[in-house]
């Protein structure tokens, strides 16, 4: 390498948008950060607004690029730049005026339970986890398209002229950033439920089982190659060469692309994912059979997924709707004041519950309050209730791969919380590895789009990328313990089940 080189990642996620810098070490440089609005307009909707998205984005980039200039660098060094994206997100738009229809309906909006279990009645609905991996439920995009198709007058005309174009997150940006590039990347498809998981390509059974002929999809193409370039911006002229959904971003930040290696990130949700190697596992257990990443001109490889709906913003719930904190670092401060939750467990199925137990009609659930309850039992039972359904994902897991893991990685803003870390350690058993920079996310990202201009020639070149000031947990509790803890969470779990139907009941009366 002549000189040094830098890569940029756009990271967009489920609450904010950030524009990372990080030179070839993985060393992040700067960075900008912008959290953006939240729709609720009825219960179990989440949506946001894709333009608001599209500005986050570009004001990130000059923010960032600016930072960066400030240090002595031009945005001319940025080599490339990497896209990461929330998935499963849906939009649609007009192919002809470019604008959006409909605001995006966010990947854990849960208004479709209704027409996921009509669907679930329909011919042929049976089959469909064997081709895309992914069971019927509201977590995915196919779902959200066809309620969009059904409910929205603007989507159904544009349907029946020929004009509408369905995208996630990744299709939206890049189509906006390089002014017209349709594509979407093999980790992004293969969450819409309309991907065949064995050909990476669109499959026409599963696009007529939902009523999709006339809708406009954009190329599915490998997680690491040049898609186009900026056509304007402090950027204008640099090619975006990566796209990674963002949990099948964090596994390649992680670097995790030996079979069996597996990391947890803890975001707005929380996602385990394990690298199952070149062909799909379907589970038996719960989870998810998605694509890991595909470098260009390489094999695909897969992944066994672990889902959990509500992790970061179970916090922010306790911030924003209940008022228990002010800033959502000082959970971890409160459930340091207890040694126990009291008894207390919480059940976080503000919108249903995902992986394994595939329950969308279970709400958020306490159980255990006493006299003795008090804030910081709450604010620690709601840091166990991450850990404890990261348990059920790893038991799964270990019953799909029948390789039992030994060690976990961790990121996202939840790993921050040693408390959490050390929590999750004690109810999984197992070592929870935490690097010094967490931005794995984006990291993945850049390092897709590094993979792709050759920056790294292939992924053996990265074994010195990220490798400073790694923190291990383990466990500090007896196995009594922690299966006398872990019952109580399952047994928590049941109470939560069926409320959906008890508050549809309550707005219909």
């Amino acid at each position: 390498m002549t000189h040094l080189h830098f890569i940029g990642a756009i990271d967009q996620g489920t609450t904010s948008t950030r524009f990372v810098i990080f030179d070839q070490s993985g060393k992040l440089i700067t960075f900008h950060q912008i959290e953006f609005e939240q729709h609720y307009r009825h219960p179990g909707w989440v949506e946001h607004n894709p333009q608001d998205i599209l500005n986050t984005v570009n004001l990130c980039i000059e923010e960032a690029v600016k930072k960066f200039c400030v240090l002595g660098y031009k945005a001319s060094n940025i080599t490339c730049v990497g896209i990461t994206n929330q998935r499963e997100t849906t939009m649609v738009w007009d192919t002809q005026t470019g604008e959006p229809l409909y605001p995006a309906m966010v990947w854990s909006d849960s208004r479709t339970a209704n027409l996921v279990r009509e669907l679930n009645k329909k011919e042929g609905a049976d089959t469909l986890r064997e081709l895309c991996g992914l069971p019927l439920t509201t977590y995915f995009s196919a779902v959200k398209l066809k309620w969009m198709m059904d409910h929205v007058s603007k989507v159904k005309k544009a349907h029946e002229e020929g004009r509408l174009q369905f995208g996630t997150m990744d299709t939206w940006l890049i189509y906006n950033l390089t002014g017209g590039v349709l594509v979407t990347d093999v980790t992004n498809a293969s969450r819409t439920m309309l991907m065949d998981i064995h050909t990476l390509e669109w499959s026409q059974p599963l696009i007529k089982f939902f009523g999709f002929d006339n809708v406009k999809f954009a190329k599915i193409v490998p997680s690491s190659s040049v898609y186009g370039k900026f056509t304007s911006g402090v950027l204008k002229g640099i090619p975006i060469a990566g796209c990674l959904g963002d949990q099948q971003s964090a596994l390649v930040g992680q670097k995790c692309f030996r079979v069996g290696d597996a990391k947890n990130t803890y975001g707005t949700g929380c996602f385990m994912l394990f690298n199952a190697g070149d062909k799909p596992v379907i589970s038996n257990n719960g989870l998810l059979s998605t694509v890991a990443y595909q470098f260009e001109n390489e094999k695909p490889m897969y992944a066994l997924e672990g889902s959990i709906a509500a992790a970061g913003s179970s916090i922010q719930w306790l911030r924003d709707n209940i008022g228990l904190i002010k800033e959502s670092k000082e959970i971890s401060d409160l459930a340091s004041k207890v040694e126990d939750t009291g008894g207390v467990y919480f059940v976080t199925a503000l919108g249903g519950l995902y992986a394994p137990y595939w329950r969308d009609d279970a709400r958020g659930t306490i159980c255990g309050l006493t006299h003795y309850t008090k804030k910081e039992h709450l604010a620690r039972a709601t840091l166990e209730a991450v850990c404890y359904q990261s348990r059920a994902i790893l038991d799964a897991m270990n019953k799909d791969s029948g390789k039992p893991l030994r060690s976990l990685k961790v990121d996202g803003g939840v790993s921050n919380s040693d408390i959490c870390m050390q929590i999750q350690a004690d109810i999984l058993n197992i070592e929870v590895t935490r690097p010094q920079m967490r931005e794995s996310t984006a990291l993945g990202a850049a390092i897709a789009a590094g993979l792709a201009m050759k920056i790294w020639k292939s992924v053996n070149d990265l074994q010195e990328v990220n490798i400073d000031g790694r923190t291990v947990f383990k466990s500090s509790i007896t196995d009594a313990k922690r299966e006398k803890m872990y019952s109580g969470w399952k047994e928590a779990v049941t109470r939560s089940f069926g409320w959906s139907n008890m508050v549809d009941d309550f707005e219909e009366s």
